[in-house]
């Protein structure tokens, strides 16, 4: 073989190995390009979930809030109702213990009634007897100013002996006779149920009671039925 064709031989040899290691290389730069995208993509997916979950997280801690802001009012609502409920209670409590009217005296017997007929009086019986023994405490059926109190029926005449009589609101009195001891003045502002008087047996009586009167003026000759007018009160005479 010739020296010519030997150096052709070689020379083509070389062009074939540059050609594969050229290819190789180019595949080497596929290669990694497709990598370089592949962790890309990796990349922002990565990126997308994180954002998802912050927002998720946000979400969440948001609802919370919420939640704990409606359990905050709602336990604030219950505490006012219960505050109102017993503010109720108590109200109840008191007007039941401290009634709007009372019996004038306890530990009756009803004697002559209001109305009656009789040799002991001008026309009728003008209120109510409670028949008690002497001494014993008298009180105010109901709140209100005294505006007479005395002898001689307090300026009503000496038929009613010593007697108080108390002005009461809407134009209502209450007059209490034949005592044995006044314990109040006029002027005097008392309460219901408070002590004004002792019974007794003075002026026209035929005996130990107490006289009482329901009136619409604080003088004689107004006076309405007293038993009718305490039991629509919620008096039990």
């Amino acid at each position: 073989m010739s020296q010519r064709v030997t150096s052709r031989s070689f020379r083509t040899s070389q062009l074939r190995t540059r050609a594969t290691v050229l290819a190789a290389g180019l595949g080497v730069s596929v290669a990694l390009g497709a990598g370089v995208a592949s962790a890309a993509d990796t990349t922002a997916a990565s990126g997308a979930a994180s954002a998802v979950q912050a927002q998720a997280a946000a979400q969440a801690k948001a609802a919370q809030a919420e939640a704990a802001k409606a359990e905050k009012a709602a336990k604030a609502a219950a505490v006012k109702k219960a505050a109102a409920a017993k503010a109720a209670a108590v109200k109840k409590a008191a007007k039941k213990a401290t009634p709007s009217w009372v019996d004038p005296v306890k530990k009756y017997k009803l004697s002559a009634s209001f109305a009656q007929n009789g040799g002991m009086w001008q026309s009728t019986h003008s209120g109510q007897d409670f028949a008690v023994p002497s001494g014993t405490q008298v009180v105010a059926a109901h709140g209100g100013t005294v505006v007479k109190a005395g002898g001689n029926g307090a300026g009503d005449g000496p038929a009613y002996g010593n007697a108080v009589v108390i002005k009461h609101g809407n134009g209502t009195y209450s007059q209490y006779a034949h005592l044995s001891k006044v314990k109040v003045s006029i002027g005097q502002v008392v309460k219901t149920g408070q002590e004004i008087a002792r019974s007794g047996n003075t002026g026209n009586s035929s005996g130990p009671h107490l006289h009482f009167e329901i009136r619409t003026t604080a003088n004689y000759g107004s006076a309405v039925d007293p038993v009718k007018f305490l039991r629509a009160k919620g008096v039990k005479v």
